[in-house]
C-alpha cells in the first residue's frame, strides 16, 4: 500500500509542478487536473474497493492529503470536499444509493458539500434551507454560502431542514433552479472554487434524499464534519511541511553579516519552532487516523484535537516561515505567502478554533 501511496504522490507532484502559485493568483484550478485526479480515484482515496475505490486507510489517505496540501492548498481543499461527500454517502445513504453514487465519485465525478448559510456557520442548527416532500418528489429551497469546490462540482450534497429533523439532498449541478455564484477574492485557498449556491424551488426525485431523509440534523452535520476535520488537519501538516522546506532552504542559502541566516540564533529559533509545530501536528493527525481506522471510542475527541492543533500550528508556522524569508516570501503566489493565507482559513473552516476549544473542554469535563 505504501508504494501505491508513493506512486499517487508522484502523480500529483507531476500534475502540479510549479504551477500552484499561478493557480492561486488566477483563482482557479485547471479542469484537466481535477478530471485526471478524479479518473484515477485520487480525489476520494478512502472509498472502499467494493465500490471501485482505492480503499485506503485514514492513515494512508492522511499522508497523501498532507502531500497534496504541501503542493497546493486549493487542490487539497477539493480532496477534502470530495472525501466528505463520499463519506456522507457511505454512512448516510442506503445500499442502493451507495452502490450507484460511490463508483461515480471513485472514477471521476466531482461533488461538493453545502453546509454554511448566512446565519448558519458554527451554529448549524440555524440552517434555513428546507426540503419537503411534494407529490412524488421533493422541493429544495435555500441559499448556501462558501461551498468549497462548488465551481468544479458535478453534484452537490445539501444539508437541509426537513420537518423536525434534517436531510442530505443530492442535487445534480444542471438541475433547474440551481444558481452558482463564485466567491470573489477569498483570503485563502483561492483556487478551490468557493461559491454561493442558491436553490430556488428545486424539484428532485424522492431518491435524492440520502437514507430517505428525516434524520437528526446534528447527526448529518457531525458525520460529514468528522471526515472534513481529519482531512483539514492533515492538510495543515502539508502546509507546515512546505513551510519547513522553504524556510530551511532560504536560511541555508541566504547570507547576512557574512554568514548564512541559519547560523543566526534568532533565525534558528524560528526554524526549531517551525519544525516542532510540524512534528506535533503530524503526531496528533496520526493518532486521529489510527482512531479512525480502529473505530476507537476516543475518535470524536481525537478528530477535533487534530483539527485544532493542526490549524493553530499551521498559522504559527506559516507566520514563522514568512518571517524567515522576509521580503523573499511576501510576494503573492510564493509558497509561504500562500501558506500564510491558507493557514488562517484552516482556523475557521470545519469548526472554528473557538468551537474546537469548547468541544475539547466538553470532552474533558465529560471524562471527569
Amino acid at each position: 500500500m505504501r508504494e501505491t501511496v508513493g506512486a499517487a504522490a508522484s502523480t500529483v507532484t507531476d500534475l502540479v509542478g510549479d504551477r500552484a502559485g499561478d493557480w492561486d493568483r488566477a483563482g482557479r484550478l485547471p479542469d484537466d487536473v481535477i478530471r485526471k485526479l478524479g479518473a484515477a480515484g485520487l480525489l476520494t482515496v478512502q472509498i472502499p474497493q467494493k465500490y471501485g475505490g482505492l480503499g485506503w486507510s485514514s492513515t494512508d489517505g492522511g499522508e497523501f492529503t498532507a502531500h497534496v496540501g504541501s503542493l497546493c492548498g486549493s487542490l487539497r481543499s477539493v480532496l477534502t470536499s470530495q472525501g466528505m461527500a463520499a463519506w456522507t454517502i457511505e454512512r448516510m445513504g442506503d445500499p442502493a444509493q451507495a452502490a450507484e453514487m460511490l463508483p461515480r465519485l471513485a472514477s471521476g465525478d466531482t461533488a461538493a458539500m453545502a453546509f454554511s448559510e448566512v446565519q448558519a456557520g458554527s451554529d448549524l442548527s440555524a440552517v434555513a434551507t428546507t426540503v419537503a416532500v411534494d407529490g412524488d418528489g421533493v422541493l429544495l429551497t435555500g441559499r448556501k454560502k462558501w461551498v468549497t469546490a462548488a465551481d468544479h462540482a458535478d453534484v452537490f450534497l445539501v444539508v437541509a431542514r426537513m420537518g423536525e429533523g434534517g436531510a442530505v439532498v443530492v442535487v445534480p449541478r444542471n438541475t433547474p433552479g440551481v444558481r452558482i455564484s463564485r466567491v470573489a477574492d477569498p483570503l485563502g485557498c483561492r483556487a478551490a472554487g468557493h461559491a454561493e449556491v442558491r436553490f430556488d424551488r428545486v424539484r428532485l426525485p424522492l431518491e435524492s434524499l440520502l437514507g430517505g431523509g428525516c434524520q437528526p440534523l446534528s447527526l448529518l452535520v457531525t458525520t460529514a464534519l468528522a471526515y472534513g476535520r481529519v482531512s483539514v488537519a492533515w492538510g495543515c501538516v502539508g502546509i507546515l511541511r512546505a513551510c519547513v522546506a522553504a524556510a530551511v532552504g532560504h536560511a541555508l542559502s541566504r547570507e547576512q553579516f557574512g554568514r548564512p541566516l541559519a547560523q543566526h540564533q534568532l533565525v534558528a529559533r524560528h526554524l526549531a519552532e517551525l519544525w516542532t509545530a510540524e512534528q506535533v501536528a503530524t503526531r496528533v493527525c496520526e493518532y486521529a487516523s489510527r482512531c479512525w481506522d480502529e473505530h476507537a471510542s476516543d475518535l470524536a475527541a481525537a478528530v477535533v484535537l487534530a483539527k485544532y492543533v493542526g490549524a493553530e500550528n499551521a498559522v504559527k508556522g506559516a507566520a514563522a516561515a514568512v518571517q524567515v524569508l522576509a521580503s523573499a516570501g511576501v510576494q503573492d503566489g510564493h509558497v509561504v505567502a500562500r501558506a500564510y493565507r491558507d493557514a488562517k482559513l484552516m482556523e475557521i473552516i470545519e469548526g472554528s478554533n473557538e468551537m474546537c476549544q469548547l468541544m475539547l473542554a466538553d470532552h474533558v469535563l465529560g471524562r471527569r
